[in-house]
């Protein structure tokens, strides 16, 4: 017998007591990418700072008008469509906060193997496409269908098992209209970059990245729960091999700090200089909206809010900016951010550890040191 996909394709593990980045993960981590924190300060993220999460291969698209969509399955109409007959359809405009499911991974204990997110996988852009719902009801969807499938032209292979990236949202969620989902053509006012799936992706404001399905080739309404891969086996927030989880949907609420000062080159501590300062950053949620952020610059033992900007109906799906005062002090502090939103969620301090990684809005601390020089005031040259 020669070689089978699962022999390539090991099984998720969790890393042992002592065990490092290893060499997989760091094969991962360079293919995919976080935003640096500092890019927070822009309301819109270029397109080269947002975050990137690829699964397989980037496909190659030479000739972006030769693309093809298909809608089918439970439809009455099935359709098969160019990008020029998905731009004469009307075409929405979104402001979405993407954040990968995975994002804190690499902070949990004991660690899942997989790409090592830090609190970095997030980004906003403006989306602009067709209401999926306007392509379901041209194409007749069946009101007694379940799932609809979406299916990118990635391809390959995890944990033995070869397959297309698919994903599915339930009929209601897509046809839905708050959120509204899009087949995306656009971000930031241009065409796709090929990393964020030129030409045509899924935009699902309010869930984590693996529902954006990107390189969308079909879409298809089906009669029973799809029980895919990407479904049923990963995306399932599980405390034990066993345990049949239950999927990763909505992102959970965060706030994050852009780092204040500037940094040491390896640790990332960050230096400032005693007097104001300005601590600012984002916050966002795909559940209830954000009401709220408190910071911390004591460790966490006292909390203050900080002023949010006003929320903008039109941009519900996206980060909101906030800022604090802060009065720093010669030492070492740690400085934090926490959200608060509608339904009274906090983000906790304490990790919520499951095996695959997902899901982990733990209160991510930054070390600032105040300090009136640095090296004797030295500034060495590079």
């Amino acid at each position: 017998m020669g070689p089978r996909t699962a022999d390539v394709s090991a099984p998720a593990r969790l890393a042992g007591p002592e065990e490092g980045i290893g060499a997989d993960e760091l094969a991962l981590a360079t293919r995919n990418h976080g935003l640096p924190l500092e890019a927070m300060r822009y309301d819109v993220t270029p397109p080269g700072l947002h975050y990137v999460l690829t699964h397989y291969d980037i496909p190659y698209v030479p000739q972006a008008g030769a693309w093809r969509l298909t809608v089918d399955g439970r439809v009455s109409r099935p359709l098969d469509l160019s990008l020029a007959d998905l731009l004469s359809f009307p075409q929405v405009t979104t402001r979405v906060t993407l954040e990968c499911a995975g994002n804190g991974r690499a902070l949990l204990t004991p660690r899942p193997v997989s790409q090592p997110w830090l609190v970095e996988a997030v980004g906003t852009a403006d989306w602009t496409g067709v209401p999926l719902r306007l392509l379901l009801e041209e194409a007749g969807a069946a009101p007694d269908a379940v799932d609809v499938v979406f299916t990118g032209a990635d391809h390959g292979v995890e944990r033995g098992v070869e397959q297309d990236y698919r994903r599915a949202l339930p009929l209601a969620v897509a046809t839905g209209g708050d959120p509204e989902v899009l087949v995306a053509t656009t971000m930031n006012g241009a065409p796709l970059p090929p990393q964020h799936g030129r030409p045509l992706r899924l935009i699902v404001p309010g869930w984590y990245g693996m529902a954006h399905v990107k390189w969308l080739r079909s879409v298809t309404v089906s009669d029973t729960s799809f029980d895919g891969f990407q479904q049923t086996v990963a995306y399932r927030l599980r405390q034990t091999v066993d345990d049949p989880g239950e999927p990763v949907t909505r992102i959970a609420p965060r706030a994050l700090l852009v780092p204040p000062g500037f940094p040491d080159f390896m640790s990332r501590a960050r230096m400032v200089r005693p007097g104001p300062v300005t601590l600012e950053g984002r916050a966002w949620s795909g559940q209830a909206p954000v009401t709220g952020v408190q910071v911390s610059t004591d460790g966490g033992v006292s909390w203050e809010p900080a002023d949010l900007e006003p929320a903008t109906p039109r941009n519900r799906w996206a980060w909101r900016s906030w800022r604090a005062a802060w009065l720093a002090t010669p030492g070492d502090r740690d400085l934090a951010a926490r959200a608060v939103d509608a339904d009274g969620r906090v983000q906790p301090l304490g990790q919520r550890w499951n095996r695959g990684g997902f899901a982990n809005n733990a209160v991510r601390w930054v070390r600032v040191v105040c300090a009136d020089t640095v090296a004797d005031g030295a500034r060495p040259r590079s």
